[in-house]
C-alpha cells in the first residue's frame, strides 16, 4: 500500500500563546517577526520552543501592519515594503544566532502572501527584499503562482503550499475571510480536504471542481480557535489514511 509523507506548518507567535500545546502535532513553523505581529520577546519564546521540538523554522514577514494584523494591502512605496521586510528578517536572524538555530523557509504572511501569488511585480519587490537569502533558506509559496514562476526563475528554492484549513476557489486563489465559507473549522472536513491533495494532487474548489495542486507543505493556521483541535485529529487519522508527518 503507498505510503505518504506531508510537512504540517503553523503560523505562530502571533499573540495566541498556544505554541506549546500545537507543536507536539507539526513539523515546521512560520514565526512572525515584528511586521503584523511578534516582537524580539516573542520571538525568542517561540524560537526556543521550536528549537526543543526539533521543528523547522521559518520566518513569517508580513506588510508592516499590526493594526489589521498583515490581512489587509497596504498602500505603501516599493522601498519602504523591501526595508520593512528586511529589517524583521534581520530581527529574526538576529534571535536565530543567539539560540543557535538555522533558518529553514521564509513564507510571506496575509495580504502580503495573497499579493505576490497574483502580482508579479510585487512579486518581485518581495524578492528583491529576500535576496541576501536566496542560498539560505527556502520559499513557501502557492502552487502555480505569481511568486512561485519569478522565485524559480530568479534562483530560489520553493516549497510550493496548500492550505489544510482554507476553502479555494477554482483559480486556487482563497476564498476570502470576509466569506462565511472560507475556514474549514471541523476536523473532519479538513481530513476529507486534505487527503486528495496529498494522494492525488488535486484540491476541491467552492464548486465542486477538482483542481489540480501540488503541496509539500500544508498549512494550519495558529490563530484560529480550532487549530489544535483540528491537529490532534490528523496526528491520529493520517496515519490510519497512510499519511505520515515528514519531521
Amino acid at each position: 500500500m503507498m505510503q505518504y509523507k506531508v510537512d504540517i506548518n503553523c503560523d505562530v507567535g502571533e499573540g495566541v500563546g498556544n505554541e506549546a500545546d500545537i507543536f507536539p502535532y507539526i513539523s515546521s513553523c512560520n514565526i512572525a517577526c515584528g511586521g503584523h505581529a511578534g516582537d524580539t520577546e516573542t520571538m525568542y519564546r517561540v524560537v526556543s520552543l521550536a528549537k526543543r521540538h526539533r521543528l523547522k523554522v521559518g520566518a513569517h514577514p508580513s506588510y508592516p501592519d499590526k493594526t489589521n494584523f498583515g490581512r489587509e494591502v497596504m498602500d505603501i512605496s516599493n522601498e519602504d515594503l523591501v526595508q520593512s521586510i528586511q529589517k524583521q528578517l534581520s530581527d529574526f536572524d538576529a534571535v536565530l544566532q543567539q539560540e543557535e538555530v538555522t533558518l529553514h523557509h521564509i513564507k510571506a504572511h496575509g495580504a502580503l502572501y495573497n499579493q505576490t501569488a497574483k502580482d508579479k511585480e510585487l512579486a518581485k519587490v518581495y524578492l528583491n527584499a529576500l535576496k541576501d537569502y536566496k542560498e539560505k533558506a527556502v520559499l513557501f509559496v502557492p502552487f502555480d503562482s505569481e511568486i512561485s514562476k519569478v522565485a524559480q526563475k530568479e534562483g530560489f528554492e520553493v516549497r510550493f503550499e496548500a492550505f489544510a484549513d482554507r476553502n479555494y476557489n477554482p483559480d486556487l486563489s482563497l476564498v476570502s475571510r470576509k466569506e462565511p465559507n472560507a475556514l474549514i473549522e471541523e476536523p473532519e472536513a479538513v481530513l476529507r480536504h486534505i487527503l486528495p491533495i496529498i494522494k492525488k494532487g488535486e484540491v476541491l474548489a467552492m464548486n465542486g471542481e477538482p483542481c489540480r495542486i501540488q503541496a509539500d507543505t500544508l498549512c494550519i493556521h495558529g490563530d484560529t480557535v480550532s487549530a489544535l483541535k483540528i491537529l490532534m485529529y490528523l496526528s491520529k487519522e493520517l496515519p490510519r489514511n497512510q499519511v505520515q508527518l515528514a519531521k
